[in-house]
């Protein structure tokens, strides 16, 4: 199914969750905050927040410096 990730489609399982996405981002241990459709998807649920057809998702990551 399609879906769209930081304003770039992507092709992802129909079975995709936040966490698997993360995952097959190389994004899965690193600290991120997550919406999808402008919803943040709190960390706790991020395993279970199930992604669907035409979702749009944003990821911010963290990076550290000085």
């Amino acid at each position: 199914m399609k879906i769209t990730v930081n304003d770039e489609s992507r092709e992802v399982p129909p079975d995709a969750t936040v966490a698997g996405l993360l995952a097959d981002l190389g994004l899965g241990d690193k600290p991120c905050a997550v919406e999808v459709n402008r919803e943040l998807v709190r960390k706790g649920d991020h395993q279970t927040h199930a992604l669907s057809e035409g979702d749009r998702v944003e990821l911010v990551t963290l990076v550290g410096g000085g």
